[in-house]
């Protein structure tokens, strides 16, 4: 029971990753026919960022170079993503073993480069994700094991 609730738990985390990811697709979706360029300019004037500094120069540059075609590339990124992050998310809610290895690699592969970043640069963020990370990799990891353990003990 207590590993089911734990599961259900990182399942509703999956879906949410998942619908925040569509949630941006559909964002760039709305400003296909708008001047990018501009919205970047304004976003950044909103925020109170100076836009000289390193990365909000960045974001500039690249929101002048889009283009609608890239967009639209990005918006499909984004429902690939969320299709298996929901994917995931139904397999873990109905204990489906193939979800279980998903979420372990899928969560798995980001460790490393959660690390670099951590690394080139401090911040709280990066440490929390990178901690929530290795937790939910841990957890369904062994997860997996007590599953195994049990398949192997049961006669």
């Amino acid at each position: 029971m207590q590993l089911t609730r734990g599961i259900r738990v990182v399942a509703l985390f999956e879906a949410a990753k998942g619908l925040l990811v569509l949630l941006a697709g559909c964002g760039l979706l709305t400003i296909i026919h708008q001047d990018v360029q501009q919205l970047a300019e304004d976003l950044v004037l909103h925020f109170h960022l100076n836009p000289a500094s390193h990365y909000p120069r960045i974001f500039l540059q690249l929101a002048g170079n889009v283009s609608s075609g890239q967009l639209w590339l990005m918006a499909g990124f984004a429902l690939f993503y969320a299709s298996v992050r929901w994917c995931e998310a139904w397999g873990l809610w109905y204990k489906q073993r193939w979800a279980e290895w998903l979420a372990v690699v899928s969560g798995g592969i980001y460790l490393p480069i959660e690390i670099y970043e951590l690394y080139s640069g401090f911040s709280w963020i990066k440490v929390c994700t990178l901690t929530l990370n290795i937790v939910i990799v841990l957890y369904m990891a062994a997860v997996l094991r007590a599953r195994t353990e049990s398949l192997v003990l049961s006669p």
